[in-house]
């Protein structure tokens, strides 16, 4: 009975093991939101294998954007993520606001389409186009996905960047995604969630 109990926790420690501090895979795999995104897959004509997440619940100086996969409910990639000027509230994490308002300068949450690339001001960037109420405007609003320098790769105590609304990347965690979007036969969906 020892050694079962052994090495269930073994394999309990394992499944968790690629995630340093914050979210794990068994936490992702049984959120609501990872539960509603598949479940809106389902009759959808996007990428039913992949996701990005964003977890708007964890400070900016932590990694909060991350390539799901959705079949093996597995972490890909993890990185920091810059939100909107406007969603800063105070010094704590759970202080953001969130608009879908143009000039708000925040972040939108809900389901966005991840569409072209173009170049633009950022260089290589992707439209995003919003999928609810919470950020049907996020096209007119111009808000894309894109990189920018003040963005860092690394995770850190401090508040990072800010942008004017987008989810803005650091450049090197941007090369990555961008293999994933552009290597899909569908479109990718990104869910933005606090």
């Amino acid at each position: 009975m020892r050694s079962f109990f052994t090495f269930f926790v073994f394999l309990l420690l394992l499944s968790c093991s690629d995630s340093s501090k914050g979210q794990t895979n068994a936490d992702l795999a049984s959120s609501k939101n990872v539960i509603e995104l598949k479940n809106f897959l389902k009759t959808s004509n996007y990428d039913q294998d992949l996701a990005f997440l964003i977890d708007f619940t964890k400070a900016s100086g932590e990694f909060r954007f991350f390539v799901y996969d959705l079949k093996n409910d597995k972490i890909l990639e993890k990185g920091l993520v810059a939100h909107g000027s406007g969603s800063e509230k105070g010094k704590t994490k759970k202080a953001l606001k969130f608009s879908n308002v143009e000039g708000s300068y925040c972040s939108s949450l809900g389901k966005y389409v991840v569409g072209e690339s173009y170049v633009g001001d950022f260089g290589k960037s992707y439209r995003l186009y919003g999928l609810d109420d919470s950020n049907s405007n996020v096209f007119d609003r111009a808000i894309v996905l894109h990189k920018l320098k003040c963005v860092p790769d690394k995770e850190q105590n401090d508040p990072i960047c800010f942008s004017l609304g987008c989810p803005m990347l650091s450049n090197n965690f941007f090369k990555l995604v961008e293999k994933y979007i552009d290597n899909s036969s569908k479109r990718i969906i990104l869910l933005a969630y606090n």
